[in-house]
This record gives structure tokens, sequence and C-alpha cells, in this order.
């Protein structure tokens, strides 16, 4: 099948995500390796968001994919009511990574199908109905999940599952709870107090978070907050769910972003990182409390596919690269360059509003004056920003344009030199977008 042929089959006879299928202009993939892949003509792409920001231990590992095969040979599907090798294994290895008492975890086949049992399993936990969540969130694009998140993708979907309170993330979109981040910390959660004695905290069954907010900004948390959250959750009796699916297996420069504040979660979400997306594969994580609580109880929750063997198998070689070959670390390190990086062309382009990462967690923001204004509306884009995507395109930087920002998400094995190679390109696209910079 040449090219053509493929890309027009495609789009006649498939659905693709987030669009509608005649502004589609899929980009034909033949194979990849560690942080590039190339296209059938031979076009070689910097992969600057691990796809969807979560091909961590980079393109086409052999070990994993050695394991894979192997579990091929030995043993391919069993129901989910069986045990496996693979299941025991890769439970005993999350509960040691994994915050505090998070020791039981139940596996589905993506991140908002973790979500979506970590919502019963802390409804039928606590006898609660209500779910908090954050504006500027995530959690997934299944019926419950949608409504979790707080951006605009879930618009299409309302009205879906009821109960649940959105709140103000500690960094909204158009202004700010304080000038420090103690100062953010303490109206935020003043804030938040609020909205539960409203809701009514003998309603309230769980908070969804994500520690460090991804797609919709990459908003590191401010000091102190996930501190306070957790307290005051707990004093309200109200479970934490900490949804890592974007943010762990070593993103952030820790395992999971609430390393960095030290906090244990009731419940933890996990994907995207936890096979590298060689093959689907999602968890939730409980802590010892809750799972005490169903093996006296049942929990009514189970798909065909869960916890499928070749899954489990791909994320025990998968984790194992991320730790053996020190990616948690090298993505702490390689967050050094590129925060200097990005401030390096905040100084130089005027277009440039902010740049923000943890670890190798990252996007950059710009703005269309002076005053801040941002290149391109909320939920929206621009001519500029069109343009700075088509550029990356043809300089063969894969990322992801958000409004007025663009993703920085590498492969975790990305080096220095690699790195500084993709911000060349976006130095040279920032230059075209200086262009309509109004002063």
């Amino acid at each position: 099948m040449n090219v053509k042929e493929m890309v027009e089959l495609c789009q006649r006879h498939t659905m693709y995500t987030w669009s509608a299928g005649n502004n589609v202009q899929p980009l034909p993939f033949a194979r990849a390796e560690g942080v590039y892949f190339w296209t059938h003509e031979g076009k070689r792409f910097l992969d600057f968001n691990s796809q969807l920001m979560s091909v961590n231990i980079g393109h086409s590992h052999p070990k994993v994919i050695a394991a894979m095969k192997d579990q091929l040979d030995t043993l391919l599907y069993a129901f989910p009511g069986s045990a496996t090798e693979p299941r025991a294994r890769l439970g005993k290895l999350l509960a040691e990574i994994t915050p505090g008492d998070i020791n039981t975890f139940f596996f589905t086949l993506g991140g908002a199908e973790a979500n979506e049992n970590a919502i019963k399993a802390a409804r039928m936990y606590t006898g609660k109905h209500k779910i908090i969540s954050r504006y500027r969130s995530y959690h997934g694009a299944t019926n419950a999940t949608m409504q979790l998140t707080g951006d605009p993708r879930r618009w299409a979907s309302e009205p879906g599952m009821p109960g649940v309170i959105r709140v103000m993330d500690p960094h909204p979109y158009h202004f700010s709870f304080g000038d420090s981040d103690e100062e953010v910390t303490r109206a935020n959660l003043q804030y938040l107090e609020e909205v539960i004695m409203y809701e009514g905290p003998q309603n309230i069954a769980a908070m969804f978070i994500e520690p460090v907010t991804g797609t919709n900004g990459i908003l590191p948390p401010p000091k102190g907050y996930l501190q306070g959250l957790r307290d005051l959750l707990t004093r309200h009796d109200i479970l934490m769910v900490c949804d890592e699916v974007m943010a762990g297996f070593g993103r952030t420069g820790k395992m999971f972003a609430v390393d960095h504040a030290g906090v244990v979660p009731d419940i933890i979400t996990m994907a995207k990182g936890l096979t590298s997306s060689y093959i689907p594969l999602g968890a939730m994580g409980i802590c010892d409390k809750i799972a005490e609580h169903f093996r006296e109880n049942v929990f009514w929750g189970g798909l065909t596919y869960n916890s499928h063997p070749l899954s489990l198998a791909t994320a025990l070689a998968a984790v194992d690269v991320i730790r053996s070959e020190g990616l948690v670390e090298n993505a702490a390190a390689m967050g050094v360059v590129m925060r200097e990086e990005m401030d390096r062309l905040q100084a130089k382009h005027p277009c440039v509003k902010e740049g923000r990462c943890i670890g190798l967690f990252g996007m950059m923001d710009l703005q269309k004056n002076a005053a801040g204004e941002r290149m391109a509306p909320y939920n929206g884009t621009s001519p500029a920003m069109q343009e700075l995507g088509s550029f990356f395109r043809e300089e063969g930087l894969f990322t992801f344009m958000r409004w007025s920002s663009f993703m920085c998400n590498p492969p975790l094995c990305i080096n220095e030199e690699q790195l500084r190679e993709g911000f060349a390109i976006i130095d040279r696209g920032l230059d075209l977008v200086d262009k309509h910079f109004e002063g």
C-alpha cells in the first residue's frame, strides 16, 4: 500500500480523535526509534511530545520488545479472574514504587478507565456521591471522566455524570490568587474549604487532581499546596485521588509527581508511562484502608481485558527500563537544560510570555503584546499559532499546539544534544511568531 492510499483509507474509513474528519491531516508513520520517528519518505521527526506525553522510555526499546515477544509465546490472554505471573509481579513492583501504603492495584486498559474505577471505588467506599475536580484538569474522555475534566472538551458531552463539583485551580487562567506561593496556597485552600462547606463534606466522596496539571498548562502546584490540600481533605473526610496518568513514571524528575511534596493520596491512577504506550494499560492503586474494605465488600467493576497478561508483562519491562537506565534522574537533569533553554528564548523573543517545566514536563505560552494578551483566545487558535505549527512540522519537530501554547515533553531518554536540537527549531519558529507581536 502506498502512502497516499494509506492516508486516504484512514480518512475514509476511520474516525480521528477530537477532530472533524475533513480537517484532519494525518501524519504517516513508518518506524520509530529512541527520540525520533520517520515517515515513509524517510523524513525524520524529533518526538518532542513523546507522542501523547506517554512514550517515556523512547521508541522501540529492545528490552521491552523482547519481553512482549516472550509473553506472546507463553500466555496471551487470561480472563480477569485468573492469577498470572505478570499480574503477581507487577502488583508487587507497583507496591514498591508508589507512595506510602498504596499497595493494591486494579488493572485497566488506560487512564480514563482507571479514573472511572476510582470514581466507583471512592463512592462505594465512602457511601457519598459528589466528586470535586478542577477547571484546568483533564481526566479522560469516557462518560464519567469527561465530566471530571474541566476544560472545554467536556462541553459537547454535557450533561453527563451528575455529582461533579468543579473548582478553580491554584493557577486560574486569567487571574491570580496572590503574588507568592504562600499567598496562592492559602487563598486557594480557603476558597476550596468554603466550596466544601456549601456542598456539604458529608456528601463529598473525593477530590480528583492532577498533581501537576497536564495539557491545560503544565502547572506545578505552588509550594505547600499539595500538603495543605491533603490536610484539608483529611479533615473533612474526603478522599484524595491523584491522577498521575501523564505526570507519573519519571516525567517530572520523580517517579510520581506527588513524590515532590511527600504526599500520599488515598487513590492514585496511572497509565501512559506505565508501558510507555507500547501497549494499552492503566491502573488504579488504592491505600490499605480502602483495599481492606474491598476484601470484605464487592468491588463492582471489571471488563474483559482487565489484567491482560501481555499488557502487564510489557509494563514490567518498561518500568524496569525506567529504573535500570536512570531515566527519572535523566529527566531531572535534562529539566535543568530545558529551563535554561526556555529562559533563553523568553529573553530573546518578545512573543514568549512564559515557559514552565518540571523535569521533562514543559510548556511555553506565547503573547501578542507587552500587556501579556495571549497569542490565541481560550479554546481557540490564531494565524500566528497555525504558522508556528506548520513550521514545526516542516522542520521535523513533533509536538502539540494548545491554544496559545505548545508542549515540550520529549522521551525521558533524550540527551542534551537532542534537547537543544529541539529548542533550536523552536528558536527559529519563534522568529516567525515575533512578527505577529504588536508591541
